[in-house]
């Protein structure tokens, strides 16, 4: 019989260390990071506007479902209009990590050290609350 570790079998490497690693709490901006001239830039700057653009049409999505609700829409519609809001939250997250790989964290691996060990858990723990999600 196979060992339960909250609510689910245990795996072979050890599931505290896992955790730590994935739930570690990351300061606003990730660890390290500065913003302005002097600091590091975020992975998405080049295409800034075009995140923002997503995110102001996905505001305007919450903004109908709020109005869905006030004039009492259909249980059904409402709820495929949340699903879709999250369909473009997620896909807005997944552009943003894939940008956080391929620069700040392929900056990091590159000069080697702490720094690299910081982002690759970073990177780890965004990957693992976005499966959550």
């Amino acid at each position: 019989m196979t060992a339960m570790k909250g609510g689910r079998p245990a795996t072979e490497r050890s599931d505290t260390r896992w955790r730590s690693r994935v739930d570690a709490h990351i300061p606003y901006g990730g660890k390290g990071y500065k913003s302005g001239k002097e600091g590091m830039k975020p992975g998405y700057v080049d295409n800034k506007e075009a995140v923002q653009k997503r995110l102001r049409r996905i505001e305007g999505q919450v903004r109908g479902l709020q109005r869905m609700i006030e004039e009492d829409r259909y249980c059904i519609n409402v709820l495929e209009q949340i699903s879709a809001v999250n369909r473009a939250l997620h896909s807005v997250a997944l552009e943003l990590l894939d940008d956080h790989l391929a620069h700040c964290v392929a900056d990091a691996v590159k000069s080697g050290g702490a720094q690299a060990d910081t982002k690759l858990d970073e990177a780890l723990a965004a990957i693992a609350r976005l499966v959550r999600s």
